[in-house]
């Protein structure tokens, strides 16, 4: 098959790659992509960085197999953990969402003072500390874990008292008081479907701001200088799987986008 004609690959331990897969498809409406979602596993954030890399492993694997032409690691503690270790040992070029995240906070930072909601395997590996002070060695970061997000946004709870009395307990102490930061980076693609929650809760003075847009625009360059881009306007195909119970996940992805997925596939990873 012509390189041009592969899929994008897209991963995540769940359904928040789907912020991810949902701007690819709106910044890049020629190209086809593949989404895994690892649900019978996730989350990954308490897991041992051991343990994510050889699951991350196994999902580039699945994706070679299947004939893509780029990966993107829509998992924040993946990209975290494993981006060095598998870019370097698969053939397939693998983008992260670590880097592409901080440069949009520093980008939307008036005063160089950027908060990182994250897992509490990402807080741990210090991946957005180390991008966003290799890009500018003067920005303020300060992290928290936030090991109660996720599970609420894969329950489809993102609007509920339960949400917000967890946001509010994660967001409150970074944006009052001395050090308040006035950039909020969502280093989990699960956070973005709690952005209204996020937002209210910081105020308007702060800036919510996560990596989806930015790592579109990333494959979009590395696809572009490659010359790897697509070209038809039709045949772009949209294929779904996922690891776990895909009812569920079907139903939880549509609760939270408003719109109806492709048919949700059955995968397996070893």
């Amino acid at each position: 098959m012509d390189r041009r004609e592969r899929p994008i690959g897209v991963f995540d331990s769940g359904v928040g790659g789907l912020t991810v897969l949902r701007e690819l498809r709106r910044q890049l409406p020629n190209e086809r992509t593949l989404y895994l979602g690892d649900e019978a596993r996730m989350p990954y954030g308490p897991r041992p960085p051991g343990e994510v890399l050889d699951f991350t492993r196994e999902a580039i694997g699945w994706f070679a197999r299947a004939d893509c032409k780029l990966v993107v690691l829509a998992c924040n503690t993946a990209s975290a953990v494993a981006l060095e270790t598998v870019r370097e040992e698969s053939a397939v070029p693998v983008i992260g969402v670590v880097r592409p995240g901080a440069a949009a906070a520093l980008s939307a930072s008036a005063s160089g003072s950027v908060g990182v909601l994250a897992t509490e395997g990402t807080v741990r590996s210090g991946s957005y500390a180390r991008a966003l002070h290799d890009l500018d060695p003067l920005v303020r970061v300060r992290q928290v874990a936030c090991p109660a997000l996720v599970p609420l946004v894969e329950a489809g709870e993102t609007r509920t008292p339960a949400a917000e009395t967890a946001v509010r307990g994660y967001v409150a102490p970074l944006v009052t008081g001395d050090g308040a930061v006035d950039t909020l980076l969502l280093g989990c693609t699960h956070y973005p479907l709690l952005r209204e929650v996020i937002e209210r809760v910081a105020g308007p003075a702060v800036r919510v701001v996560d990596s989806a847009a930015t790592t579109a625009l990333a494959v979009r360059e590395v696809l572009a200088s490659h010359r790897l881009l697509r070209d038809a306007a039709t045949g772009a195909t949209h294929r779904v799987f996922a690891t776990g119970p895909r009812e569920r996940f079907r139903a939880v992805a549509r609760t939270l986008f408003g719109e109806d997925l492709p048919e949700v596939e059955e995968a397996t990873l070893a």
